[in-house]
């Protein structure tokens, strides 16, 4: 299928022009220093409860939308951003969202980021949190459910906690995988297939990789969790993928794994999307069928 024609309007605003440079660290620098899709990621809906808090010293942000007291699901929110960039002020407004479309209590967390906090820094906070959740469940207004969910490098961290839950005995109700990075071998048909010119270059996943992995052995499943020896056991799960995107065979591959273990699974594909699309609903009307599929998958995990 061709590119959606907001995904080819996308590309052709923000991403055309002679010579596309690839990343760099002072581009980094400057990516996190500003957003220029802060109007893009939708509006900062008021909620009832937003407050900002920490995680044995990991920061979060705490989303619910409803003003009563008694307990709710979890989910706790990695956002992306290639480990390197992102963090809980630039996912506020789809923190709000979540809370709104889930009615659950939504847990953001601003995990440290590479090239400051190399491998395993960011996998480390994120287990940190959900094992958190799971210590102090009234300090969250918990009802024992607990879901993971990430973006893109965020759905790496929220696949990595999914395996150590199941492994320390801690049952998660659910976790969503958003156009995952779940294999540092980028060996993929879509690797090759869309290696330029779709948002995310190969060439940009490489570069991550490297900043955030450093020395660290790429087989290791706290860096690829594709290759975890055994996926049985782990929560049930929904994987999203962007059909013109680089990551999109290995959130399906990880789809395949999952349910030929036995893992409840659902893998849906957004056609013609490109990486990237979920975060932007004032881009990608697909964002908002996304959020929609998403939280009534969530709703049913409950």
């Amino acid at each position: 299928m061709p590119l959606h024609p907001q995904a080819q309007d996308y590309i052709e605003r923000y991403l055309s022009g002679p010579g596309r440079a690839g990343l760099d660290l002072a581009g980094i620098q400057e990516a996190r220093a500003r957003d220029d899709f802060a109007r893009e990621r939708g509006p900062l809906t008021q909620l009832a409860f937003v407050r900002d808090e920490s995680a044995e010293g990991v920061p979060i942000r705490v989303y619910r939308a409803d003003r009563g007291d008694g307990a709710l699901p979890v989910v706790v929110y990695f956002h992306g951003g290639g480990w390197m960039t992102g963090g809980i002020k630039r996912s506020d407004a789809l923190g709000r969202d979540l809370a709104l479309r889930t009615g659950a209590v939504i847990v953001s967390v601003g995990y440290r980021l590479a090239p400051e906090h190399p491998f395993p820094a960011a996998a480390d906070d994120a287990w940190t949190v959900v094992r958190d959740i799971f210590a102090r469940p009234a300090f969250y207004q918990c009802d024992g459910g607990v879901a993971v969910m990430g973006e893109s490098s965020g759905a790496n961290l929220a696949a990595v906690a999914a395996w150590q839950a199941r492994d320390a005995g801690l049952r998660l109700a659910h976790q969503v995988l958003v156009h995952p990075v779940l294999d540092a071998a980028m060996d993929t048909p879509s690797h090759a297939e869309f290696a330029k010119g779709f948002g995310l270059d190969a060439d940009d996943v490489a570069w991550l990789f490297t900043h955030y992995a450093g020395a660290a052995d790429p087989e290791d499943p706290r860096l690829s969790p594709l290759r975890l020896p055994s996926v049985a056991g782990l929560a049930p799960a929904t994987v999203v993928t962007a059909e013109c995107d680089v990551l999109r065979d290995d959130g399906e591959r990880y789809g395949t794994r999952l349910a030929e273990a036995g893992v409840p699974v659902e893998t849906r594909r957004f056609d013609g999307a490109i990486h990237g699309f979920f975060g932007l609903p004032g881009l990608f009307d697909q964002a908002v069928e996304a959020r929609d599929y998403v939280a009534a998958r969530l709703r049913e995990a409950w």
